[in-house]
């Protein structure tokens, strides 16, 4: 057992023999050809390069805190209406992603961020019935307590 242990570690080139130095090849040139590593870009600048104004204003999101949907009013509501999301952890206005109804969807959801804990949504073209309201912050996802579509 020993035997096959040590021949499949040295075909997958874990173990090297101490007998013959091992040869290690280096890009000279960016997008040569190295042995073992294929085509490389070794040395050669990035495409988009580096915008130190860009970095500095992109959102610095806090993701350990989850978010909750405490209830959406009003619990019924028509294609088109407009229903109030309230809960915690929502995040910044930079930082929230997406409202969702699970009836549909494939639906983009119109919405207006109002707080760390408010939500304004409008009710997409779904069919009637019970659906869930999810959200996608910084810190993650929410789903609601079902929520009743009417039909138009």
């Amino acid at each position: 057992m020993q035997t096959w242990r040590l021949s499949v570690l040295m075909s997958l080139g874990l173990i090297v023999s101490m007998v013959s130095p091992m040869t290690v090849s280096y890009a000279e040139e960016p997008g040569e050809m190295v042995d073992g590593a294929g085509f490389t870009l070794f040395g050669t600048e990035s495409i988009k390069g580096f915008d130190a104004g860009k970095v500095a204003r992109d959102p610095v999101c806090d993701r350990s805190k989850r978010p909750r949907i405490a209830k959406v009013e009003p619990d019924e509501a028509k294609p088109g209406d407009t229903v109030v999301i309230i809960g915690e952890n929502f995040g910044t206005k930079e930082c929230f992603h997406t409202v969702t109804f699970s009836a549909a969807p494939n639906t983009l959801v119109d919405f207006t961020f109002r707080s760390d804990s408010t939500i304004e949504a409008t009710v997409p073209d779904a069919k009637a019935g019970m659906s869930f309201v999810i959200i996608v912050a910084g810190g993650g996802s929410a789903q609601s307590k079902p929520v009743l579509i009417k039909s138009k």
